[in-house]
Parts: structure tokens; sequence; C-alpha cells
């Protein structure tokens, strides 16, 4: 199965502003639900859940009328799970070169009809640079169970 990367493009909008005057964080974090649902739908054939979205990391902020690219691939795989890297970039619209401002890794669920998980395609690292990614995801994981463990106590 080709994992052609998911790109989103649109200016932010005034009604994006928070109170310093960029862009609000939670419209980023809902951008990168959207196109992070888009690439696991789309990969799975079916509805998808979020079931995780891990280390957000904004890098700078994003000024309102910027161009907005947000791209979205799957870098593993589990029997029903999609592991998804979100990349956020803006520029001006004047500029040429965009600049990335958040990253971070969403986990979403192949699930049917009646929400219960089913399987989805296995994706297969095909180049160096895909290995690393799998193996970035797979490291996230094992920090991702750490912490699990670490707040169960409080949930």
């Amino acid at each position: 199965m080709q994992n052609t990367p998911t790109t989103f493009q649109f200016i932010s909008e005034p009604t994006d502003i928070n109170f310093g005057g960029k862009v609000h964080g939670g419209s980023v974090m809902k951008w990168i639900d959207q196109v992070g649902y888009a690439c696991a739908s789309n990969w799975c054939g079916s509805y998808a859940v979020t079931v995780y979205v891990g280390g957000i990391r904004f890098l700078k902020p994003i000024k309102i009328g910027e161009l907005i690219k947000i791209n979205a691939k799957v870098i593993y795989t589990g029997s029903s799970s999609m592991h998804i890297m979100i990349d956020v970039f803006s520029k001006a619209v004047t500029s040429k070169k965009y600049e990335k401002k958040t990253h971070c890794i969403i986990v979403f669920v192949a699930v049917d009809e009646n929400g219960n998980k089913i399987k989805v395609p296995q994706w297969k690292p095909e180049t160096e640079h895909d290995l690393q990614l799998e193996d970035y995801a797979k490291k996230l994981m094992a920090l991702r169970t750490g912490i699990e463990d670490e707040m169960k106590a409080f949930l």
C-alpha cells in the first residue's frame, strides 16, 4: 500500500487568534486532529478515532493571515492502530519558504460502525528514513507505556 502524505493548506483566519495576537494552540490542535483523521481514514478505508496525541511541540507562533501547510504521514501500524506523524508549517503569503511551527504524533484506531476495533493494512518501511520513523514511533510507544503506568493511580 502506498503511503502518500496527506496535506492540508489554508490561510489562518482572525477567528483563530489568541489573547497574544497569534494563532491559538487549540486551533492548531484541531487542525492536527483533522488532517490526522483524513490520513488515518484514508489509510484504513474506514472510520477512525483519535486515541492518543502526544508530545505536541509548538516551535514558533503562527501569525494571522499566514499560509498554513500541514503534512500527515503513517509511520507505524499495529493491528488496529495507525501512528501518524504531523508537521505544521506556515509562511507569509509573500514568502517562498515555509517554517516548521509544530510537530507531534497522533494515534488513531480503526473502528467499524459499532465502534469495535478492526484490522488496518500494515505499513511497511521502504526507505532508511521510513525505518527511522518506525523506530521513532516504537520508542514513543514505550515512553507512553511508562507514562500510562504512572497515571493509573490518578485515573
